[in-house]
């Protein structure tokens, strides 16, 4: 690895190093650092535990249990400076004992994982796009389990092991992390091995789904149809008030939105069994701009809730890629269709309030990219 200088174009040599000699350790290091930032792995990944041990009649325990956005288990077993030669069995019994975990087991060790910090059901909503948990499939399937290893170095039967099991369509991954110093800085490459990149595919086809899965598919078909029947009936109550969702259709998802005046920042309207809000979404695909706009936004606070007329609820959601700032009404239910009256009335006039609030702060925040 090379560091580039601009000025000089000149490129200087990184001095790769061992996690060993930079008395780095795998569970108070390596760990820490993919569990505090998944995305590293290529992907956005939610970890739900560390240090998972919660298999009957075993004391054994893997590294980092998470899930992605299929709501597939991925098992990530992490390796220091060698990935030893019997990680690829420890790897597959470990997705073994994970495959019987149901929903509400893994909801369970997810809350577990998040303590006093947070509730499970809730941050499960925001990683899957705020559907609701009741539509969220987990672990579905005998063959859905991911695994993930991570070393700085594979040793040849293990990428060889690795290799065999892809022809039978494990789903199994290989990453290498290797650290390096340039004048006492430090700095860590991480790189998908196996598959490569440009030849990854893991589409697997299932011989028969789970019961659970079914019966998600079946609850699914109704509550498609309810859904798109209350957009109906809301888009029309909303045109005879303003134009705002003019050009929305229907849908059969549980929010509708439109833009704002800037890319990647949105307003939301989204409906649920016990709530309904209006929201601001900042998703500009990248993680640190998000918390940049939101910050910059956030110091415009009092003035944005004065033009709202009301207080707002300000989410950095510092664990997420997307930021929000929303307005919410619990105890109503859009499966109710007599609740459908005080719904209309509440998001129509919250989204009006909050389209008003936010133009000024928007053509500012797309003055301050412009500018930076």
């Amino acid at each position: 690895m090379y560091l580039i200088d601009r000025e000089k174009n000149r490129i200087s040599k990184l001095e790769k190093k061992s996690f060993t000699e930079l008395k780095f350790r795998e569970r108070d290091h390596l760990q820490e650092w993919i569990a505090n930032n998944p995305e590293s792995l290529g992907e956005e990944l939610l970890i739900i535990q560390k240090e998972f041990n919660g298999f009957n009649d075993t004391n054994e325990r893997l590294d980092l249990l998470a899930l992605d956005k299929l709501g597939n288990l991925v098992i990530i077993e992490n390796k220091l400076d060698d990935s030893g030669r019997d990680v690829t069995w420890q790897v597959i019994k470990y997705a073994s004992y994970c495959s019987s975990l149901t929903k509400q087991e893994i909801i369970k060790i997810y809350q577990d994982y998040l303590g006093s910090h947070g509730n499970a059901e809730e941050k499960l909503s925001e990683f899957f796009d705020n559907r609701e948990i009741s539509e969220i499939g987990l672990n579905q399937g005998i063959n859905s389990q991911r695994l993930i290893l991570v070393a700085a170095n594979f040793r040849k039967e293990v990428t060889s092991t690795v290799l065999w099991l892809m022809n039978f369509k494990i789903r199994l991954q290989c990453f290498k992390v290797t650290p390096f110093e340039f004048n006492q800085q430090l700095f860590l490459n991480v790189e998908q091995i196996l598959p490569t990149k440009d030849t990854e595919d893991f589409a697997i086809s299932m011989a028969s789904k789970a019961q659970e899965e079914i019966e998600v598919q079946e609850t699914l078909k109704n509550r498609h149809y309810i859904r798109i029947k209350f957009w109906e009936q809301f888009i029309s109550a909303s045109n005879a008030k303003n134009n705002l969702f003019a050009n929305n259709s229907a849908s059969k998802e549980n929010w509708i939105g439109k833009g704002i005046g800037m890319s990647g920042v949105n307003i939301n309207i989204t409906v649920s069994s016990n709530y309904c809000r209006s929201e601001i979404i900042i998703n500009r695909g990248n993680k640190e701009e998000n918390k940049d706009l939101f910050d910059f936004i956030f110091n415009m606070k009092d003035k944005i809730e004065s033009d709202f007329g009301g207080e707002l609820t300000w989410e950095r959601m510092d664990d997420n890629v997307t930021c929000r700032v929303k307005s919410e009404l619990s105890g109503v239910n859009y499966f109710d269709e007599t609740d459908w009256p005080k719904i209309n009335e509440f998001l129509i006039d919250a989204s009006v309030r909050m389209e008003n609030a936010f133009k000024e702060p928007i053509r500012k925040l797309n003055n301050f990219i412009k500018n930076k």
